[in-house]
């Protein structure tokens, strides 16, 4: 009868507990940068309890106003400052101003002959097939981009909720998160090292991947962006957040964007231009990707380059943006529990030996 009540009691925790997290989907977005940020800024949130003399609420209501101070805001204007300059760029796509089969053909034309051959072999140089594919593409990216524009209006009061939600919850982390760690440590049915060995592995992937992936970011941004800026390179404050968002891919990054560019001026004639951008990018951008990345995030993840790369793509195409922090932890989570399952295996080889 006790197990039967036991099997009935587990089912019950189980539909109550999925019921739970379906009612939270609509908000899961806000839940987590919520417990990101209480993570991140868990330091500053002890600095300041022990500066207001253990006073716990004040010191949460202060970290919330510097987060909004130092994050929100600035990510607000750029947003701001990001739309304008998106809006006028794809204005001159649809007035024709900006004609990329156009470019295409410059690049085509400045080739060397053994480019050009080779593109002849693999059958790649249909400049009106590629054309074609470049018309057809603006024409999707239209339809895509056409419905969102006019969606941000509708949506500015999800995302203000959205907004609220977060904040009010990371006060409430930052005031009792010590007391939830501990209440989430006593429930888990896990062994103390286990436990100990996940919640210090998630702790140690958000902080990485977030602080050191959008210290990385920053950076690569900001200098390719006044990079585009000196060389007059329209929008840059566009293509400077392009590059920042390609940054947190490893191995990728914002080669994607400068590369084609200084293709793109060699190709037109403006060859000291598009040799600067190279040196720049090699030798500038592509440092502080070098120097910052395993320093920020591999020191602290302790997750392989291809591993990081690959939890992120996958993270991002199943979650968009939230995707880039989800998935790397579900990828560190992973390798610490594979990890534990082959010390316990182990251990209970060497028992039975013994």
């Amino acid at each position: 009868m006790r197990r039967i009540e036991g099997q009935s009691f587990l089912l019950l925790l189980l539909v109550v507990s999925v019921a739970f997290g379906w009612i939270l989907k609509p908000f899961y977005g806000a839940i987590l940068w919520a417990t990101v940020a209480a993570v991140i800024f868990a330091p500053l949130n002890r600095k300041l309890v022990a500066r207001t003399g253990g006073r716990s609420g004040i010191a949460a209501l202060v970290t919330v106003l510097i987060i909004i101070a130092m994050v929100i805001l600035p990510l607000a204007m750029i947003a701001a400052s990001l739309t304008q300059e998106a809006s006028s760029l794809y204005a001159k796509v649809q007035s024709g101003e900006y004609d990329f089969a156009r470019y295409v053909q410059r690049i085509f034309d400045a080739l060397p002959a053994w480019a050009t051959g080779l593109l002849d072999r693999f059958n790649l140089n249909n400049l009106p097939a590629v054309r074609d594919w470049l018309a057809s593409g603006a024409v999707k990216g239209g339809q895509v981009l056409a419905p969102q524009a006019l969606s941000i209006g509708l949506n500015t009061f999800d995302f203000m909720i959205g907004l609220g939600i977060m904040l009010y919850l990371l006060f409430f982390l930052l005031r009792d998160g010590k007391a939830l760690a501990d209440r989430i440590r006593r429930i888990v049915p896990l062994r103390a090292d286990q436990k100990a060995a996940l919640f210090g592995r998630f702790a140690d992937v958000v902080r990485a991947t977030v602080k050191g992936g959008i210290l990385v970011a920053i950076a690569q941004g900001t200098l390719g962006g006044l990079a585009f800026w000196f060389l007059g390179i329209h929008a840059p404050l566009l293509w400077a957040v392009l590059m920042a968002f390609l940054s947190l891919l490893p191995a990728i990054g914002s080669g994607l964007v400068w590369v084609p560019v200084a293709i793109y001026l060699l190709a037109s004639g403006a060859v000291w231009q598009g040799v600067a951008l190279i040196v720049y990018g090699v030798l500038v951008i592509g440092l502080v990707d070098n120097l910052l990345r395993p320093f920020l995030i591999g020191k602290d993840a302790k997750l392989p380059d291809y591993v990081v790369l690959i939890s992120t793509l996958g993270g991002i195409e199943v979650f968009g943006l939230n995707g880039f922090v989800i998935g790397p932890v579900i990828a560190a989570m992973f390798m610490v529990t594979w990890e534990s399952f082959s010390a316990a295996r182990q251990g209970n080889d060497a028992g039975a030996t013994g």
